[in-house]
């Protein structure tokens, strides 16, 4: 089994994925959150920050990244239960520190990540000006 950034990774370096010339996301602001069982979990930090790196955009790092990544709230199926008290939700705090980088994309590489951080920025009343996408729908829209 290979996760989807690692194989998109594998691809790019070998050529077979084209990225087209002059790409909307050419020097525009993402920044990227590490999922708890990609990154912490099977310690893949490096693959998707290198597909991102090949849409030559500005790739900005939250002040909690890489095996300091602070989880999305979803985790553990934390995601399909009730809420359990607490001054800050989870998705909300992790929303505001990748609103707070200034990028205008927030990359995920899972679809509960993308879920919780979508809520987050809707919270936020940010949708206008930062988009939540997964890696793969960056390098589509990005294919020659």
């Amino acid at each position: 089994m290979v996760h989807h950034t690692t194989y998109l990774n594998e691809l790019i370096q070998a050529g077979k994925i084209r990225m087209k010339e002059g790409e909307s996301f050419k020097g525009r602001k993402i920044t990227y959150h590490d999922s708890c069982y990609l990154g912490r979990g099977n310690d893949i930090y490096e693959a998707p920050r290198q597909v991102l790196e090949a849409l030559d955009a500005e790739l900005i790092e939250m002040k909690r990244c890489k095996k300091n990544g602070l989880c999305c709230g979803a985790g553990g199926a934390q995601m399909f239960k009730e809420e359990e008290k607490g001054d800050t939700r989870i998705n909300l705090e992790r929303s505001s520190e990748a609103i707070d980088t200034g990028a205008s994309i927030v990359a995920a590489a899972c679809p509960f990540c993308n879920t919780m951080l979508t809520d987050g920025v809707k919270n936020a009343e940010k949708e206008e000006s930062v988009q939540v996408l997964d890696v793969a729908e960056l390098v589509a829209r990005s294919m020659a």
